[in-house]
C-alpha cells in the first residue's frame, strides 16, 4: 500500500513537471510564426506580403526576404502595423518567373519561429510551406504533387496539436480524470470524432464562429475539466467521471472549431482540398497519441518507484492546469 502511495506522489510530481515543461516554452517560445504570401499575377511577376511577429509598435522580429538573384523589385514597400504584426507589401519581377528558384528568410536562424509560406499560381494551384530555423531557404516548385500537399498538412497538424498548450492540458486532465485503458479510448475517439467533425466543417465554410468566443470556450472547458477532477477525487464525481466520453465530444467541438481557425490562417490548396484537409487532421490524430503515450508511460513509470505516501500531491498538477486555464480564460475574454 506504501509502494502504491509512493509511486501516485512520484506520478503526480512527473505530471507537474510535465505540466511545466508545456507552459513554459508557451511563454518563451515565439508561437506566432511569420507568413509570407506570393501571388502571381502574370508569368513573371509576384505579389508579396511579408507578415512578420511584432515585439511592441516599434520592433519586430529581425526577419527578410531574399529573392534569387534576377528579382527585382517592381513596387514600393508598403508597410502596415495590425495585430502586433508588422505587414510589408510590394511586387517583384523575375524574368521566366520563380519556378525552380531558392528563396531564403534571413534572420530565422536566429529565431525560435517558423515561416509559413503561401504560393498562389496563375493556374489556381498553390504551394504551402512551412521553413525552419534549422533550414532557412526553400525551392519554388513548378506544380506540388498530391503527396508534397500531403505531407506539407500532415506537418503542419502534427506541429498545431503539438505547440497547441491549451488543446494539450485538455488531453492531460481527460488522461488524469478517467480510469481504465477501454474508458480513455472511447473518450479520446469522442474527442477526436468531434473535433474532426466542425474543423471540416468551419474549414470548408459551412460554420463560422468567431475565434475570440471559441478560443476563450477552449480555455473555460480545461477549468470544467480541472473542477471535474477535483469533485471526483471528493467523492463528487459528476457526469464526466461516470461519462467522460459525451463531455469529450461536447467539447470536441469547440476544439475543432480552434483547429480550423489554425488551419484558416495557412489555408488550403484549391486543387487538393481534400488532401489537405485529410492529412491536417491525421497530423493533428498523431500529434495527440505521440503526447498522450508520453503521459502513460510517465505514469506507468512512476507507479513502480516506492516513495513516502502523500496524501496532497495530486492536487498540485489538477490546481496547476486550472489556474493556468483560469488566466487564459479571462485573458482572451479581456480581449474581445
Amino acid at each position: 500500500m506504501k509502494g502504491r502511495g509512493g509511486g501516485r506522489v512520484l506520478q503526480d510530481l512527473l505530471l507537474t513537471i510535465l505540466l511545466v515543461l508545456l507552459v513554459v516554452p508557451a511563454l518563451a517560445h515565439e508561437a506566432r510564426p511569420a507568413y509570407l504570401q506570393l501571388r502571381q499575377t502574370d508569368a513573371e511577376t509576384y505579389d508579396v506580403l511579408w507578415k512578420v511577429p511584432g515585439l511592441g509598435e516599434d520592433k519586430r522580429l529581425a526577419l527578410d526576404v531574399e529573392f534569387a538573384p534576377g528579382t527585382t523589385t517592381v513596387d514600393p514597400q508598403r508597410m502596415s502595423f495590425v495585430s502586433n504584426a508588422f505587414v510589408q507589401r510590394w511586387r517583384v519581377r523575375r524574368a521566366g518567373g520563380l519556378d525552380g528558384t531558392s528563396v531564403r528568410i534571413a534572420g530565422l536562424q536566429a529565431t525560435l519561429t517558423d515561416v509559413l509560406v503561401r504560393l498562389e499560381r496563375l493556374d489556381g494551384t498553390t504551394q504551402h510551406i512551412r521553413v525552419v530555423p534549422a533550414s532557412p531557404e526553400f525551392v519554388i516548385e513548378a506544380a506540388p504533387g498530391r503527396w508534397d500537399v500531403a505531407r506539407t498538412y500532415l506537418g503542419l497538424g502534427v506541429e498545431h496539436i503539438l505547440l497547441g498548450i491549451d488543446h494539450l492540458l485538455f488531453v492531460l486532465a481527460l488522461v488524469i480524470l478517467v480510469n481504465g485503458a477501454r474508458r480513455l479510448f472511447w473518450t479520446i475517439t469522442a474527442f477526436t470524432a468531434a473535433h474532426s467533425l466542425t474543423l471540416a466543417a468551419a474549414t470548408l465554410g459551412w460554420v463560422h464562429v468567431p475565434p475570440p468566443p471559441v478560443e476563450a470556450s477552449i480555455a473555460l472547458s480545461i477549468v470544467f475539466l480541472a473542477t471535474e477532477i477535483i469533485h471526483a477525487r471528493a467523492g463528487r464525481p459528476g457526469l464526466t467521471y461516470r461519462q467522460p466520453w459525451i463531455v469529450a465530444f461536447l467539447f470536441g467541438l469547440l476544439h475543432g472549431l480552434g483547429f480550423a481557425g489554425a488551419l484558416s490562417e495557412v489555408g488550403l490548396p484549391i486543387n487538393a482540398i481534400p488532401v489537405a484537409l485529410l492529412f491536417f487532421n491525421v497530423g493533428v490524430e498523431v500529434g495527440q497519441l505521440l503526447f498522450i503515450s508520453a503521459v502513460l508511460a510517465v505514469m506507468t513509470g512512476a507507479r513502480r518507484i516506492r516513495l513516502p505516501r502523500n496524501d496532497w500531491s495530486w492536487k498540485v498538477p489538477v490546481y496547476a492546469i486550472g489556474s493556468v486555464a483560469a488566466y487564459w480564460t479571462i485573458d482572451r475574454i479581456s480581449g474581445f
